[in-house]
């Protein structure tokens, strides 16, 4: 497996290749599709498959100020198209200059120069070129001039239409189960451990408090049963993956205002993550936040929000 950032990482001797291209954020159901239809006409044709995508989001450059929020981080997007089978995975990265290509300088320059493509694989509603004048019928026209196919795929999955968009109105209604469904796989929120306030603990509940990147796709407020994951860290857990209940919100009963992720690894009060990389996988909803009026009641919430996470995951 091959990772380039820009196309001056390919290497000089590459060549023919089948190219499946996206921004894929979030790699959900649709997107697989066009991946495992890449890496099977890679596989007929005894050629590399290749994932093209994208970085920044092309919205942030050409939209300032209107970006989506992201479902996947970068790394997370390329370690996602790696498993479903592709060799080489080439970032893009998405430059103003870059917007402005035509579709044939886009195909050119990144499809036949460096890529030297036999196939291209694209969503049916797939646009691309300055001012995204360029679509699967022009994508075909150019195949036609530079000797590649050109095949578009429907972003569905047992007859559901899917889309990163639907996926981010399911999450910002905290539908993570919905979600979960377009996906494939629950969704992740990854960030770093730091300090808070420290309440959980004093409550018999030691959270991790998770810091997102910015403009992550974090789900609407609320308590949700999931997982915790630490896959980077200075500590002995990197690799552990614990069953957990979640809180996103900014803990009304204490006047909060900060709007925080924070994890509680069932039965586990013995974790220090502080500094640590941990991803938070959401799988059902358990309720709304709320308010309460004793630090009894919450504690008593919490023991039963705890119960519910654990049948959840168990």
């Amino acid at each position: 497996m091959q990772s380039w950032h820009g196309l001056d990482e390919v290497p000089q001797d590459w060549g023919r290749s089948v190219v499946t291209i996206g921004v894929f954020d979030g790699v959900h159901l649709g997107h697989q599709r066009m991946v495992t239809r890449t890496v099977g006409m890679a596989g007929d044709l005894g050629l590399p498959a290749v994932a093209v995508t994208f970085d920044p989001h092309p919205e942030e450059v050409v939209r300032p100020g209107h970006q989506p929020p992201r479902l996947t981080t970068t790394p997370r997007r390329v370690d996602l198209l790696f498993s479903l089978g592709v060799d080489a995975v080439c970032v893009l990265p998405f430059t103003l200059e870059f917007s402005r290509m035509t579709p044939d300088e886009f195909v050119q320059t990144a499809l036949v120069d460096r890529l030297h493509a036999a196939g291209v694989v694209v969503g049916e509603n797939f646009r691309f070129g300055h001012r995204a004048a360029g679509d699967l019928e022009t994508l075909r026209t150019l195949g036609e001039k530079y000797d590649f196919t050109a095949e578009g795929v429907p972003l569905v999955s047992d007859g559901e239409a899917i889309s990163s968009t639907r996926i981010r109105e399911r999450l910002s209604t905290g539908d993570v189960a919905g979600a979960a469904a377009l996906l494939g796989r629950p969704h992740r929120v990854e960030g770093v451990v730091v300090r808070g306030h420290q309440r959980g603990r004093a409550l018999g509940f030691p959270t991790a408090n998770v810091e997102s990147p910015q403009n992550t796709a974090v789900p609407a407020e609320g308590v949700y049963a999931g997982w915790l994951e630490c896959f980077q860290s200075p500590s002995p857990y990197e690799g552990e993956r614990w069953p957990a209940a979640i809180s996103i919100g900014t803990n009304p009963t204490f006047d909060g205002v900060e709007r925080t992720v924070e994890a509680y690894a069932l039965d586990r009060d013995d974790l220090d993550l502080y500094g640590a990389h941990v991803a938070v996988d959401f799988g059902e909803r358990l309720r709304d936040t709320l308010r309460f009026d004793s630090i009894e009641a919450l504690i008593e919430q919490m023991h039963e929000d705890t119960a519910r996470a654990r049948a959840f995951t168990s």
